[in-house]
């Protein structure tokens, strides 16, 4: 008979560890029993689970001379050691009563319930002090201890001494035995699958820094991105890599055509995830027609991702990552490629701020060596020295321009200013100059007072009259104009400074974008606004002289 009880609970026991094995595959069970500060919510939520696991437990024993052959102690001590004091109390109790009011085995049904209750106190109190690493030995003992209790108890309650004699006889090794051993097996499956889960959660972040500490050198860079790609598809066993802006694809690395070039976005998804800022999921089935632009990035391409890429909390692009199997993207794998899309979004910042650090630090040093720069003062000095014999109070002027002039340098380089005092600087510029050329130079604002208090990055307007002034009008015979336009486009500020000069270069215009070696003013202001707004100067070549136009989107973005 105990061999056929053995083998009874051992199915018992299979049908528990099932059940926990689902039960501890949801994450968020999985997160409740590692935390060790469980909120009401958790502790209900576990007591619900391992009540119901020691109920099953009654209901699935078998009946033998009104007692049951079951697992419910298990299932609280298992509970009450993984989910701690108040659950295994709860479970205790909730096992218990409902032993001692349903009609199965009534002969045993007091003393049974009684140890149930008492094993859930016993265990909670226990568990208090029990490390992770001691849970399967505890859990054995605790099962081994209330199991007796029962024992002892139906031995002592039973009016019927020949009848508990008979139920302890048959039940004794069986009940005793094999519910210490399932307790000690639960444990057992819930700390594997916990412990994989961990492994597997470290396997992928250390992937991600992985990926993360190769990349980083190559953020500072927009051009090297293409690596970046790279690094990303061979770590994850991705067929294609691709970047994109709001606009258009920005790198790219594929398998059969190695770098993808710079092109607009041609993917409708790609167009929908930049709208909605949520991760989305591509499939190709082998009867499908050709999706956007699988085949553009290769033909062997059967499933992509696409993650969106944040600054602060818009959308400034997406990875894509495309596998040439749709099994590749698993559920683990798309929390890991989310992950590795939020670190390449901070390093994107990260690597903004740093260029745009240098850039005003590369401006700083622009204006520190245009305030020493030997031939713009000398020019100046040798002005006022001649102003000083012929017009001493004209002299008087120019010297107190040229003091504002280099403190506004000095003092503003690094800030962003409100638009009159960058317009009052430009005309001290103007005025020293005039003293130089006299009539030659002539300013004209077209400004909206309205604007005036707008606040403007420092030193973005004034390079620009600057450049105007010694590549356009001072290279031509005849007298030339600057003029300024500043208006409001909706939220926004449009600037323009047109000249009648000599015209800019074409060369000029294609090379904004390439390493700041020369014209290193209309550079610099080229790659500020293009870090602050995402959208630099517009140059245009006009029949007699240049425009040079930018926005300021919604105001300055940095002090």
């Amino acid at each position: 008979m105990n061999i056929q009880f053995i083998s009874h609970l051992i199915s018992n026991i299979g049908c528990s560890a099932i059940i926990a094995f689902f039960f501890i595959k949801i994450d968020k069970a999985n997160i409740i029993i590692k935390s060790k500060a469980k909120s009401k919510k958790d502790i209900i939520a576990l007591s619900f689970f391992f009540s119901l696991l020691a109920i099953s437990g009654t209901y699935i024993g078998l009946n033998f001379n009104g007692a049951i052959l079951n697992t419910r102690n298990m299932g609280v001590v298992a509970g009450g050691l993984l989910g701690g004091p108040y659950v295994a109390a709860l479970t205790g109790l909730v096992a218990g009563i409902h032993r001692a009011i349903i009609n199965l085995g009534r002969e045993t049904a007091i003393p049974c319930a009684i140890a149930t209750i008492i094993g859930g106190f016993l265990t909670a109190y226990v568990s208090r002090f029990v490390k992770n690493k001691d849970r399967m030995f505890f859990a054995f003992l605790l099962a081994f201890v209330v199991e007796n209790l029962s024992m002892a108890l139906i031995l002592l309650i039973q009016k019927d001494k020949a009848l508990a004699q008979s139920i302890v006889k048959n039940f004794y090794i069986p009940m005793v035995f094999m519910n210490s051993v399932g307790a000690a097996i639960l444990i057992l499956l819930v700390e594997d699958i916990i412990q994989k889960s961990e492994l597997i959660a470290g396997n992928q972040a250390k992937l991600a820094l992985e990926i993360a500490n190769k990349t980083l050198p190559y953020f500072r860079n927009t051009e090297n991105l293409n690596e970046v790609c790279k690094i990303i598809a061979n770590s994850l066993g991705a067929r294609a890599t691709v970047i994109t802006d709001t606009k258009e694809i920005i790198a790219g690395f594929s398998t059969d055509k190695s770098v993808i070039n710079r092109s607009n976005i041609r993917s409708n998804n790609t167009r929908e995830v930049l709208k909605t800022g949520e991760v989305m999921l591509v499939i190709k089935d082998d009867e499908d027609e050709i999706i956007e632009d699988f085949f553009y990035i290769s033909p062997h391409i059967k499933s992509c991702i696409i993650l969106p890429l944040k600054e602060k909390n818009d959308v400034s692009g997406t990875l894509k990552i495309f596998f040439d199997t749709a099994e590749k993207i698993t559920e683990k794998n798309r929390y890991l490629m989310i992950g590795l899309s939020h670190l390449i979004s901070t390093q994107m910042e990260i690597s903004k701020v740093e260029n745009l650090i240098s850039l005003l630090k590369y401006s700083e040093l622009k204006a520190l060596q245009s305030q020493i720069n030997p031939h713009f003062l000398f020019n100046v000095l040798n002005t006022m020295t001649s102003l000083i014999r012929t017009n001493p109070e004209k002299a008087r002027e120019v010297t107190i321009d040229l003091s504002n002039y280099l403190r506004y340098n000095l003092d503003n380089n690094l800030k962003s200013v409100e638009l009159i005092k960058e317009l009052n600087q430009i005309d001290t510029y103007i005025k020293i100059e005039k003293a130089r050329f006299g009539d030659k130079l002539n300013i004209i604002y077209d400004v909206d007072e309205s604007l005036y208090n707008f606040q403007i990055p420092s030193l973005i307007i004034q390079p620009l009259v600057e450049n105007s002034i010694k590549h356009g009008i001072l290279k031509k015979r005849d007298k030339g104009f600057v003029k300024i336009i500043v208006k409001r486009i909706d939220k926004d500020i449009e600037v323009a400074i047109e000249d009648d000069g000599v015209g800019i270069e074409q060369t000029v215009i294609d090379n904004l974008d390439k390493k700041i070696e020369e014209n290193i003013g209309l550079k610099n202001v080229h790659q500020r606004l293009k870090l602050l707004y995402g959208e630099g100067l517009n140059i245009t070549k006009l029949e007699q002289g240049t425009r040079i136009k930018f926005k300021i989107l919604g105001g300055v973005k940095y002090d």
